[in-house]
């Protein structure tokens, strides 16, 4: 894959304002050592969540001989930041940008492929989760969590998420994407 300045520039930005952003919705104390603690667990599971999910689109578009290119928003950025002081954060920190020739089955496939990275993810630290302990098994469980659900929340069939492309190019992958989705969201409130 290639990057140019602007888009790496955007992907930090992305990474940093995200990671910052749950690292304050975790903190429920004013203590420096606490939030800096929640960054780093941040930034490993939420951080990683949103980078390898764009990654995935690009990837694949890239494959498909397009241009592919992660762009920040950066009203959405700084809206994540100050909605995560009230306790509840909606994130779309960008999106990875399209030109070339796609037909719909493509266009699908590419947006299919970042919910599919982070239920892939999920499952990853759904694994690592019967392995630890303490704070790491923490981190599993968030990493479980938070990968199935920005999976699903991409699932959703508006706007320009991930969802509506998934729909228009075939109803039962989108349905088993969701489905997948929301008994890995629903399974954090029995296994943890």
């Amino acid at each position: 894959m290639q990057f140019s300045p602007t888009e790496k520039r955007d992907l930090l930005k992305g990474w940093i304002a995200i990671s910052t952003a749950f690292s304050i919705l975790l903190t429920h104390e004013l203590d420096v050592t606490i939030f800096l603690m929640n960054l780093v667990i941040s930034a490993f599971t939420v951080g990683i969540a949103f980078l390898l999910h764009e990654m995935g689109h690009k990837y694949l578009a890239q494959r498909y001989n397009c241009w592919a290119e992660f762009r920040s928003f950066d009203a959405m950025l700084i809206l994540a930041l100050v909605m995560s002081f009230f306790g509840f954060i909606f994130a779309a920190p960008g999106a990875v940008m399209i030109h070339g020739n796609l037909t719909k089955q493509k266009y699908g496939r590419i947006s299919a492929m970042g919910p599919l990275v982070n239920i892939m993810l999920a499952v990853f630290f759904l694994v690592l989760s019967f392995f630890g302990l303490g704070i790491f098994k923490s981190i599993t469980f968030y990493g479980f969590y938070i990968n199935s659900f920005i999976a699903l929340f991409n699932m959703l069939p508006f706007w320009e998420f991930d969802g509506v492309k998934i729909l228009r190019w075939n109803k039962l992958v989108y349905a088993l994407m969701v489905l997948i989705s929301m008994a890995f969201v629903a399974l954090t409130y029995f296994i943890f």
